[in-house]
Formats: C-alpha cells, structure tokens, sequence
C-alpha cells in the first residue's frame, strides 16, 4: 500500500509513530505538507499538484489536519475523494467535527447522551440560557478551541454573562454547556478505529484545575470500557462520520455524555497510557479498507432525476410489523432495502424472508415519489422530502457510504 500522510508536523510523535508503524509494516510512506498542495480543477478530471508538481497515485491518505487550517485541509482532502483515493478521515467527518456547535447539533438528533447545550447571540437571552441548562455553574466554550483552550467554568450565572459578553465583544462564538458535576475534572479518551475502541484511557485533572487535557497538566490511566462506553464512543465516530477518531466522554450519573469527538487526536497520550500500538490499529485498518472506494450518495444519486435514498421507520401498530420483507409491497415498488438497523444492529442486504419488527429502520433506494407516501406526514415534514432533493441519510447530513456492501444477499442466519 501506498500511503499519504496530510501533516505540517512531519516531526510530531503522532507523524512519526504513523510513519514507523506503516514501514515495519512494509508499506510505501510520504509524509505529504497538507499547505503545499495546488487543487486543479476541470471538467471530468480532478486533479492534485504537489510542490507545484502532479501528483504520484496513492492508494490511501490518512488526513492530520489541524485547526488553524480547516477549511483548505479539508478541501484537499475532499479533492483526495474525488480522484477516488481512500481517505481514513472524511472531509465532511473532519468539517463535522471541528465546530463543536455543529458536531452537538448532528449528535443531538441520535440516542446519544450529550451535556446539555445552549447557543445564543442576544445577550439578554443568556440568563434564561443559563437556567435551561440547570444553572450555574456552567461550562462556557468556544466553537473551535482544542487541548482545552477556550474552556471556561463559570461558577455563577453573573459571572458567567460577564465572560460571554466580552467574548462576543471579541466576536468569538460561545457554547453554553451544563456542568455534569459528577465528572469534575475526569473524562475518558477512546480511541475509535472502524468500528471498535482499540484503546482507552481516563484523564485526571490535577490542582485546582477542571480541565482534565493532557495539555492541561492532566493524569492519565489505562481504562478498559464497559459496553455501553465503547458502544457510545463507536457510533459517535459514525455518526460524525469518522472512521478514525478520539471521543472524549464525561462519566455522567446516566451514562457517557460525549463532549467531543476529535478528528486528529493525538498518539502520545493513549500510547503512553496504555502501552498499545494505536498507530499500527490504525495501518492496519486502512490497508484492510484500501479496496473499497468512497461513494458520496448524495453527489452520485442526484443525478438520477427522481431516484434517492432516504430512511423509513416501522413504528408500532404499522401495517409492516410482522410481515417479510418480500410481502411489505416495497419491491414491487421498485424500492431496495439497502440496510436494515435493528437496535444497535446493522444488517446489511436484508434477505427478502427478514421479518419485520416495530422500531426498525429501513435504509431504501427509489423513487422518491413513491417513498414518500410510506413516510407519516409529521415526520415527512420535518425532512422536508421533495421529490427533487436527496432526503436526509439516517445519521450526519454529511456523512459518507461507501461502496463495499456486495449486491448479494449478505443477511446470515445469525443475524439479529
């Protein structure tokens, strides 16, 4: 495999440990300047110069894009997509992540637990903000701070209306998030890859100090998650549609609340913690994927006039409980079923015998005409189905699919 590592710190731990787990692994490796890319563009042939040179072909680029550089990281990552190049991070996982307002707002829609979260412009609606949220104290954060910059406890709600007006009198944009209390000063770090947590780690804030980061000062520990934490940081990362990712979760009385989920965490703490190789998880989950090119279902789809994806619900008391999924009517409709979600379940190609359950969810391609009458008024309104736009995916606005599914039936008995 050939691969392309996006940094403008060839010399970081994370670069170098990424660079050395690739060439033990014998993979080709070039640590590419993300800043020193040009982005061609013409019709039918996208294209990528390098130091002002064209660009050799790559199997894979894994993206360390930093803060400072968003949005042309991203643009060269999307570029990277566009010439069918695999990319371990998305541009639109990564754009999903930076803005901690627009990440909560995409997780806000799921059965995920997050810190209650406000977002207001007008200072006379900061106090009542304030108490939305359970009072003070509060956290207050700016959208794209990192390492714990830009976080704020406010211990009481004067205080607290205090620092945000001369935030915004800086116009910086704030967050304005509820103290869980339980977790002063500790959360948890895991480390997402694919679909499963290959290392995990607590970190202790120390002093006086609420802010647990390791740029903080902060203690870490290995941890080894229950279910319920590793299952929560895994769909996180999906969900923002990121295949490579650091959720950071407060211990919360009812479960992991997430604060953050972290498109280019870093190696030195949670290799340091636990004494795992993160880096090689990570060459090793991009050569297993190298294969299979991304497909932005939104670009490729639109253009057949008519035709979408969207999701439909079987809620109780439907007509569809109860039936196989070959006596719903929906083939003969010429509507696919492309996945089945059950729970936390994934079934892929369901077979045409899959019965069908209340609470399932039904990922389908057809005529959006046709698909629409199987959606209920209410929620139809809400996604705002027309029959010229791609309806909404079932997780981020953004996110990705990918074109590994085999068009065979891929339901096992086993399957639940």
């Amino acid at each position: 495999m050939k691969l392309g590592i996006l940094s403008c710190s060839p010399n970081c731990y994370s670069t170098r440990r990424l660079r050395e787990a690739a060439e033990q692994r014998g993979h080709q490796i070039k640590v590419l300047n993300t800043l020193k890319f040009a982005i061609d563009l013409r019709q039918g042939s996208p294209d990528l110069l390098f130091q002002q040179k064209h660009l050799s072909h790559y199997d894979a680029v894994l993206p360390r894009i930093g803060a400072s550089i968003t949005y042309f990281g991203t643009a060269v990552v999307r570029q990277f997509e566009q010439m069918d190049v695999f990319s371990a991070n998305s541009s639109a996982g990564i754009t999903n992540s930076r803005d901690k307002l627009r990440s909560l707002q995409i997780l806000s829609r799921h059965h995920i637990g997050i810190p209650e979260t406000t977002f207001v412009r007008d200072k006379r609606d900061v106090l009542p903000a304030i108490e939305r949220v359970g009072g003070a104290p509060v956290v207050i954060k700016l959208l794209e701070g990192t390492q714990g910059v830009g976080v704020l406890l406010a211990e009481s709600a004067s205080s607290a209306e205090g620092i945000i007006e001369v935030l915004q009198m800086q116009k910086q944009n704030v967050l304005i998030q509820k103290f869980v209390a339980e977790s002063k000063g500790r959360d948890i770090r895991a480390f997402v890859v694919g679909d499963q947590v290959v290392a995990a780690m607590r970190r202790v804030a120390q002093g006086q100090e609420f802010r647990s980061n390791v740029h903080r000062g902060g203690r870490t520990e290995p941890l080894t998650l229950d279910e319920t934490y590793s299952e929560t940081a895994v769909r996180a990362a999906q969900i923002m549609g990121l295949r490579v990712a650091g959720v950071d979760m407060l211990e919360g009385r009812d479960g992991p609340q997430i604060m953050e989920v972290n498109s280019s965490p870093g190696l030195e703490g949670i290799e340091g913690a636990t004494q795992l190789d993160v880096a090689g998880a990570i060459i090793d989950y991009i050569a297993a994927q190298v294969d299979f090119p991304e497909i932005d279902l939104r670009q490729r789809l639109t253009v057949s006039r008519g035709y979408g994806v969207t999701e439909i619900h079987v809620p109780e008391g439907s007509e569809y409980v109860g039936k196989q999924i070959n006596e719903s009517g929906l083939r003969d409709k010429d509507i696919n079923v492309l996945t089945l979600n059950r729970g936390t379940s994934v079934i892929p190609n369901p077979r045409s015998t899959r019965q069908l359950e209340a609470g399932d969810r039904l990922l389908c391609f057809g005529k959006l005409d046709l698909m629409r009458d199987l959606i209920p008024a209410r929620v139809r309104r809400s996604r705002r189905v027309k029959t010229q736009e791609l309806p909404d995916l079932p997780v981020a606005d953004e996110v990705l699919a990918t074109s590994s599914a085999s068009p065979a039936d891929a339901d096992s008995p086993g399957a639940s």
